[in-house]
């Protein structure tokens, strides 16, 4: 990623799905094409679901990393 690029973080760690992807998908449409959006969850199908549903949307999964016992970066690039 570079410097100029927008990150939005969105924490949702203590969420279960649907939670997640519903809170994701929101974020989502608030932010700009280019923009970065980094999802933080605990929840391990939230690693499944929320690329999925970021993809359905025509959205560029950056990746999904683990950053801590449990919790996960998911980073999705706006279309």
């Amino acid at each position: 990623m570079t410097e100029q690029q927008i990150v939005k973080k969105l924490d949702v760690t203590g969420e279960i799905c649907p939670w997640p992807v519903i809170f994701s998908t929101r974020e989502m449409k608030k932010m700009h094409s280019g923009e970065v959006l980094e999802v933080i969850t605990d929840h391990m199908p939230s690693t499944l679901n929320v690329p999925a549903a970021a993809a359905k949307e025509g959205h560029t999964v950056l990746g999904t990393e683990r950053i801590d016992d449990g919790v996960y970066k998911i980073s999705i690039k706006i279309r």
